[in-house]
C-alpha cells in the first residue's frame, strides 16, 4: 500500500481520533511542521512593522502550523475537514479560530479580509476523487477562486505541496493561474531527495515587480531554484505567470486564426486518442487560394 495518506482514504476518514492524536504527539512531525510553517511565513513577505496580520491556515489539522503563526505575533483562522484533528486543536487550546469545512467546496470567507494564507501538505488532496461527486478540476477551481476572493489585494498565499507527479503539479498550478493569481513555484533544495520542498507562492492581483517569485533555498553551495529560473527546462514543464507574460514569436495565422503549430498539435492529440488522422505534409494548415 502507498505511504501517501491521500491515496489510502479521504482525509476526514484517514485522520480519525487515533491518527489525529498519533500525528500531533509525534515530535518528528511537529519539528517538520514548524520548519515548513516558518518557511511559508517567510515566503508571505509580510511587512516587518509589528502590526499583527490575520492569516488563513488551510488544512490546519491539530494547529501545529497555527502555533508557529501565533509565535510570530499574528492572528489566524484555521480550516480543516477532519473533525478529529480540530478536536485535538481545541484540547490544546490553540489561539486561532477553527472552521470545519472542505476546501474543495470553497472557503466561504468574506472578500478581502485575509492578509495572507499558508497551507502545509494539504492542497494535493484536491487532486484525488474520494467520492463519485468529486471532480478534481472543479474542486481546484472552487478552492483557488474562493482563496483569491478572500485575500486582500496584494496579499500572498504560500502553499507547500507534495504533488504525486508532474501532471498533478501542472494541474494545481494551472488552476491557480486561472483564478487570477500571479506567481509560481518555489523549490527548496531541488537536488536533495530528502530536503526538497515545493511551495506554490501566489499573489492576489496582476503581475508586477512585487509579485516576482522568490528564489528557493539551495544546497550548501548556494544553489537556488524557482520556476522563474527553470521555466524553460524540458524536465520541469511547469506554467507560471512569467511564462504567460513573456513575448512570443508571432505565428503565421490563417483565416480562422489558427496557425500550423496549432493544427499539428491538435492532430497529434487526435492520434493519441486512437483516431484516424491524415498524415502531416507541407500542405498541412496551408491557406487555400480563392480558386484553383
Amino acid at each position: 500500500m502507498s505511504s501517501r495518506p491521500e491515496l489510502q482514504a479521504p482525509p476526514e476518514i484517514f485522520y480519525d481520533d487515533a491518527e489525529a492524536r498519533k500525528y500531533t504527539s509525534s515530535s518528528r512531525i511537529a519539528e517538520i511542521q514548524t520548519k515548513l510553517s516558518e518557511r511559508a511565513l517567510e515566503l508571505l513577505a509580510l511587512p516587518d512593522d509589528g502590526v499583527p496580520r490575520l492569516l488563513l491556515d488551510i488544512g490546519c489539522g491539530s494547529g501545529l502550523s497555527g502555533e508557529t503563526i501565533t509565535e510570530n505575533g499574528h492572528q489566524w483562522v484555521g480550516l480543516d475537514i477532519s473533525q478529529s484533528m480540530l478536536n485535538v486543536a481545541l484540547e490544546n487550546e490553540v489561539e486561532g479560530d477553527l472552521l470545519l469545512g472542505d476546501m474543495g467546496q470553497g472557503l466561504g470567507l468574506r472578500p478581502g479580509v485575509i492578509d495572507g494564507a499558508i497551507s502545509i501538505s494539504a492542497v494535493q488532496w484536491l487532486c484525488n476523487a474520494d467520492k463519485s461527486s468529486h471532480e478534481p478540476r472543479l474542486r481546484l477551481k472552487a478552492f483557488f477562486g474562493s482563496l483569491y476572493r478572500c485575500l486582500a489585494r496584494g496579499a500572498r498565499a504560500a502553499l507547500q505541496v507534495y504533488p504525486e507527479n508532474l501532471a498533478q503539479h501542472e494541474l494545481i498550478l494551472s488552476y491557480a493561474m486561472r483564478a487570477g493569481f500571479a506567481g509560481g513555484v518555489v523549490v527548496d533544495y531541488p537536488r536533495s531527495a530528502k530536503k526538497r520542498k515545493e511551495y506554490l507562492v501566489l499573489t492576489c492581483g496582476p503581475p508586477s515587480l512585487s509579485t516576482a517569485v522568490p528564489s528557493g533555498k539551495g544546497e550548501e553551495d548556494g544553489e537556488s531554484c524557482s520556476d522563474d529560473e527553470s521555466s524553460g527546462d524540458e524536465e520541469n514543464k511547469t506554467v507560471n505567470i512569467s511564462d504567460r507574460r513573456r513575448p512570443r514569436k508571432k505565428l503565421k495565422i490563417n483565416k480562422k486564426g489558427k496557425g500550423r503549430e496549432w493544427v499539428l498539435r491538435k492532430k497529434e492529440q487526435m492520434r493519441r486518442k486512437g483516431n484516424v488522422v491524415p498524415p502531416d505534409t507541407k500542405y498541412t494548415a496551408r491557406k487555400r487560394k480563392a480558386r484553383f
